[in-house]
């Protein structure tokens, strides 16, 4: 039986685009819920400056909780050198550092071209070093891989150079991310399989926006060619605020019923996942909660997989 690693981003990706902050307290009850419905995988901060991202400003108690969970895969992001460094701090085990593809995007998001932030990627891949924190993950997260609203076509020569060019710095993972809901199913097919011809093995993850309907097809695309880690988002909260009309994560509660009702193992426990939406609709009064089996409920039919 196949396993397929839920990497639940709410937390980090859900929230960073919402007006208000959620409390604390409810960003842990959300991480508690998660892990009593079987998630193991968690992106649960993002190590930014509070004025720019006031959502994030909790991010070293977040982490903490999280790793009270001894056997959760605790996953932050940092955009930068002082970001890693206080992310390697908070006991953090897995750093994704967004590099776009887009030009456009990266200059935007974070104020450095492609090339330069390949160039800080490296240097964190240095800092975690010297930290002494060697068994940190460093994940190169490919933002804009599959397009931009900002530029628009994002080609796949460009994708796969820096691709190249990252895994020369020290990067343990390559993460592709459909920031703006671009991606389409033969899309994903052709772009995985150009990048696994450099990246090998350290291409595992993908990450993909619902933004025009698709993110469930190309996720099962993903999954056909290879790809064995996929981000999600609860309620399919989240958005990039740096890329104009970059809506809706995939939603976890529906990759989890496709995949299981397909016979992938992903050792989640599916109808305590649908309840743990509860933690967002009593911390989120009036926000907008997506998902189709949430609503629907699940079939009579409806068999999980059992555990590996």
């Amino acid at each position: 039986m196949t396993k397929i690693t839920i990497n639940e981003v709410g937390l980090r990706d859900g929230l960073q685009s919402l007006q208000r902050t959620m409390p604390t307290a409810d960003k842990c009850k959300w991480i508690d819920a998660a892990y009593a419905a079987g998630v193991r995988h968690m992106e649960v901060a993002s190590f930014v400056p509070a004025k720019l991202l006031p959502q994030m400003a909790d991010a070293s108690e977040v982490v903490a909780h999280a790793l009270t969970y001894t056997d959760l895969n605790v996953t932050v992001l940092a955009p930068n050198l002082r970001g890693v460094e206080n992310a390697l701090t908070s006991g953090a085990h897995r750093i994704v550092a967004p590099i776009s593809v887009s030009a456009a995007h990266s200059l935007a998001n974070v104020r450095r071209s492609p090339q330069e932030m390949v160039e800080e990627f490296g240097r964190m891949c240095d800092l975690r070093g010297s930290s002494g924190r060697n068994g940190v993950v460093m994940v190169a997260g490919m933002s804009t891989a599959f397009g931009c609203t900002r530029q628009g076509e994002v080609p796949l020569a460009d994708l796969c150079e820096l691709v190249r060019l990252v895994l020369e710095t020290g990067c343990d993972q390559v993460s592709l991310g459909d920031t703006t809901g671009y991606a389409t199913p033969g899309q994903v097919g052709e772009t995985i399989d150009a990048v696994r011809a450099i990246a090998g093995d350290k291409l595992q993850a993908a990450h993909f926006h619902d933004t025009r309907g698709l993110a469930l097809a190309n996720s099962l695309v993903a999954v056909q060619h290879g790809i064995r880690e996929l981000d999600a988002s609860l309620a399919g909260l989240g958005g990039c605020p740096f890329a104009p009309g970059a809506s809706g994560n995939t939603v976890t509660e529906d990759m989890v019923f496709m995949l299981q009702s397909m016979g992938y193992e992903t050792g989640i426990d599916l109808q305590r996942l649908i309840e743990s939406r509860a933690v967002l609709e009593a911390a989120l009064p009036g926000e907008t909660l997506y998902g189709y089996i949430a609503r629907a409920g699940l079939p009579k039919n409806f068999v999980a997989p059992p555990a590996a």
